[in-house]
């Protein structure tokens, strides 16, 4: 099995060393990174399969970190937030992280989060069927590529696992619970949120229509008429 490697970014030395010593201790190979900056740099140099990323970092912050490295790539992003403020969290997804936690947290739970996060990206690489076409819209899976009106949309990795997913189930209402546990692994319903903000992204890249709300369920892939 090819070595995985994660990015550490974390201005906390105590912190960042405690991550890299679990995810060391899972099998990764760990760099870590102390400011937004470096963080960037050591991203474009270690090309990792994932990153763990604390929002509050000096240099820049992790929001505007996350916004880079997902301009150059997808890769799958974990954030740290000190805050469980709803406004941070948001925000963060819609940058680009496909997952969170809020601290304090258990490194049990965190390298928890990685494992799912990274087997969600080596399903992709499994066998794919045909492109799927949903009016204007293009779903490539064998080259986990979105395309509106000829033009690349650039989407996180779980952007696009949950779009894949509403779109092999079209027209039908799937409650955000099921999502969590379809899409994300997760076995509770916790992170509704999370949906909810995926949600918004893919309606913002892709258009507001292309998603119903059923409200207090789930959401549904609406096919064009």
């Amino acid at each position: 099995m090819k070595e995985r490697r994660v990015l550490v970014v974390e201005d906390e030395r105590t912190i960042a060393e405690s991550i890299a010593a679990r995810l060391r201790a899972e099998g990764f190979t760990v760099q870590i990174a102390a400011d937004g900056p470096s963080a960037v740099a050591q991203f474009h140099a270690g090309q990792p399969d994932l990153v763990v990323l604390d929002v509050m970092l000096p240099g820049f912050d992790g929001l505007e970190v996350c916004r880079r490295i997902q301009a150059d790539r997808p890769v799958p992003v974990l954030m740290l937030t000190a805050r469980d403020d709803e406004n941070d969290l948001l925000v963060g997804l819609a940058v680009g992280a496909d997952d969170y936690l809020t601290k304090p947290f258990s490194m049990r739970e965190l390298a928890a989060r990685v494992h799912v996060l990274l087997r969600r990206v080596e399903r992709a690489v499994t066998p794919t069927p045909p492109a799927i076409r949903l009016g204007d819209i293009e779903i490539n899976e064998a080259e986990r590529r979105v395309r509106r009106d000829g033009t690349d949309v650039h989407l996180t990795p779980t952007e696009f696992d949950l779009l894949v997913h509403l779109a092999g189930r079209p027209r039908t209402v799937l409650p955000r619970e099921r999502l969590l546990a379809d899409v994300w692994g997760w076995a509770d319903g916790s992170g509704t949120r999370t949906v909810d903000s995926h949600i918004k992204a893919l309606r913002r890249k892709l258009g507001a229509d292309l998603i119903r709300t059923v409200h207090g369920v789930g959401y549904a892939l609406e096919l064009p008429s």
